[in-house]
């Protein structure tokens, strides 16, 4: 919040003056109890707009009291029919629910200059005053991501693993680019600790130790990137089943470049450091329908090659994420950095002299094979692979994903397949950049697994972040009932963006001038019936030089049509406005369109780690959500 220096020294002598303290007093400081009544005043005098809060008051509970004074409180009845049931659509609040509101509101510390009412304890729960009403109004309590469905609920854990949305890692171990970047076992605890559930491996021959072990590496292939212990790896992962032994399943995605010796060596490792926690299936779970992440809880379940009748004969079962004709369409672009991409063209002469080169091997370890679940398989077409065995899946990169959802014979046969089997779709092999796609096309089609690279910051991973929400943030989220034969409703979302509170500088930096933010609110969604992907944007103006309670309340009304409740997002994203260089990442919040709850709501902003602490502890945005629903569409 930006305030001239002269303006400042008049604001602070006559609010010194206000609270009783002299001029020596003024000179001291203020103490923490009196900076938090100097915020308070700042945010509730300092703008000469109307205050949100203010219009929304008066709006919903007259300007006056039937004693023909200016409204200072709101009763029990007032704020249950008026505010919760008329606007906000929460009809299952009770009158025995807002007197417990109310009651925690009014044991909330408010500033000095708060228009406080001295209720006693007895009537506490009657009446709130219109900045409880404001406290309420930009509380987690009060959230547009409905907290029902952001909770973990048990009960949907019970189901086959196919009829789950599963948070996916692509080349978890890389912490930058495709090409040069480090690899870190951090990289592994990183993704798991936000949730991923599925982690991926690129495994090679390593060397052998002075005892003749066979040490595999886990890095990328062809690259000059760094080069990490399988083992270690293995390790990090048990340490966090340890400390997490209510994890849902953990799956391992091997893509396997190693001869038989070294192959021998991972099954080793991941039997002797993983022990009960790996799930080893037998003949039984290969035939029948999957299990569920109840029955799998706190295991790892590899996925990669097995040994088959098939296999024996020729080998030719593959699954690698290495694809040379992988395509991304012109709509899709990466946002390459130039700088990286100039140094992949110089440096790949380099690069294929001074990398490891390890032949790949088309034999499979029996012992890896044994304690292997998920089986990687070529597609044939996707109705025979259906009649396949439930362990039998399905890799494949975005520009296959982007095909196959465009045929309408295509989707369809895809997404019967995910209603049994699991699939997974990775980044195209041009992102050398580490960019993401959009996971939206895939979750349409009932994709389970959507790998994504974790490292990236960009609008794709904060989709992935806010579907994961969900749930508790388990990594498992149960595929809605429109994935298999229920209709879906086609919805209008109406969004106005009131105001701001407590947006930090960009990374929560303590240093720099004041942001000059604005809201960019972008609907992502696709046709029920397959298509093209649709992403549609509106921004607000900026706010000069105020990131403390920026005020919107005068921009227009933004209007989306929503073809696919049950997969669009909605993603609002805070920048800073930069006329000199491009423009600043603030914070976002992403939220499934079927979490969306109604009326006047609080948008939580998170940074680029998907976290809301430190600055962005109290960062908010306040919206007016206004849904209505339209006619049906049945899936096929």
């Amino acid at each position: 919040y930006f305030m001239k220096k002269s303006d400042i020294d008049k604001f602070y002598n006559s609010f010194g003056k206000m609270i009783g303290l002299d001029r020596s007093g003024r000179r001291k400081g203020l103490s923490f109890e009196q900076c938090v009544t100097i915020l308070h005043k700042i945010k509730r005098d300092s703008s000469w707009q109307v205050k949100p809060v203010r219009q929304i008051w008066f709006d919903l509970f007259g300007e006056y009291m039937n004693n023909g004074k200016s409204r200072t409180r709101v009763s029990v009845e007032s704020f249950l029919k008026k505010f919760m049931w008329k606007k906000q659509g929460e009809s299952h609040f009770t009158p025995e629910d807002v007197e417990s509101l109310f009651r925690k509101l009014n044991r909330l510390e408010f500033a000095q200059v708060a228009s406080n009412l001295n209720i006693d304890d007895k009537n506490a729960g009657m009446f709130i005053d219109k900045d409880r009403f404001e406290a309420y109004l930009v509380s987690k309590d009060n959230d547009i991501f409905d907290p029902n469905l952001e909770k973990f609920d048990p009960d949907t854990m019970t189901r086959s693993l196919s009829e789950y949305w599963i948070n996916s890692s692509h080349n978890t171990y890389l912490t930058g680019d495709q090409f040069q970047s480090r690899s870190s076992v951090e990289m592994y605890l990183n993704a798991l600790y936000r949730g991923c559930r599925c982690l991926e491996l690129d495994c090679f021959d390593g060397h052998r130790t002075q005892s003749g072990a066979y040490i595999p590496l886990v890095y990328h292939g062809l690259t000059i990137t760094g080069k990490i212990l399988f083992h270690d790896i293995i390790e990090g992962i048990k340490f966090f089943l340890n400390n997490n032994p209510g994890c849902y399943p953990i799956i391992l995605s091997l893509e396997n470049h190693c001869s038989l010796p070294f192959q021998d060596a991972m099954a080793d490792f991941l039997v002797s450091i993983l022990d009960d926690s790996l799930y080893v299936p037998d003949d039984k779970s290969l035939y029948d329908p999957l299990p569920s992440p109840e029955k799998l809880k706190g295991m790892v379940l590899i996925k990669g090659k097995r040994l088959t009748d098939q296999s024996l004969r020729s080998q030719d079962s593959e699954d690698t994420d290495d694809d040379s004709d992988s395509e991304i369409e012109e709509e899709h672009k990466a946002e390459t950095d130039n700088n990286i991409s100039s140094r992949t063209k110089t440096s790949s002469q380099e690069s294929t002299t001074t990398s490891t080169t390890t032949a790949t091997s088309s034999a499979i370890s029996p012992n890896l094979s044994r304690i292997t679940i998920f089986h990687g398989i070529r597609l044939e077409s996707f109705a025979k692979n259906a009649e396949k065995s439930k362990d039998n899946m399905l890799s494949f990169d975005e520009s296959k994903a982007r095909k196959y959802c465009r045929n309408e014979m295509s989707r369809k046969e895809w997404l019967a397949y995910n209603k049994t089997h699991l699939s997974r779709v990775y980044p195209s092999a041009k992102r050398v950049d580490s960019s993401n796609f959009s996971p939206i096309t895939g979750w349409s089609t009932g994709c389970q697994l959507m790998a994504l690279n974790f490292q990236t910051s960009d609008a794709a991973r904060r989709l992935n972040d806010g579907r994961f929400r969900q749930n508790g943030n388990c990594g498992y989220v149960l595929k809605p009932p429109t994935l298999s034969d229920s209709p879906s409703e086609t919805m209008k979302l109406s969004i106005k963006v009131l105001c701001g509170s407590c947006l930090p500088k960009p990374k929560g930096s303590k240093k720099g001038e004041c942001i000059d933010p604005y809201v960019h609110i972008c609907l992502y969604d696709i046709p029920m019936n397959g298509g093209k992907e649709l992403a549609t944007g509106h921004y607000t103006h900026h706010v000069v030089r105020n990131g403390f309670n920026p005020i919107w309340a005068q921009e227009t009304i933004y209007k989306f049509k929503v073809y696919n409740p049950d997969v669009a997002m909605l993603q609002f994203t805070v920048w800073d406005r930069d006329v000199a260089t491009t423009d600043d990442f603030v914070g976002s919040s992403s939220v499934p369109i079927s979490c969306i709850r109604e009326g006047y709501r609080n948008v939580r902003i998170f940074d680029a780690n998907n976290k809301q602490h430190g600055a962005f502890e109290r960062a908010s945005l306040l919206v007016e959500v206004i849904m209505k629903k339209g006619q049906q569409i049945q899936m096929w």
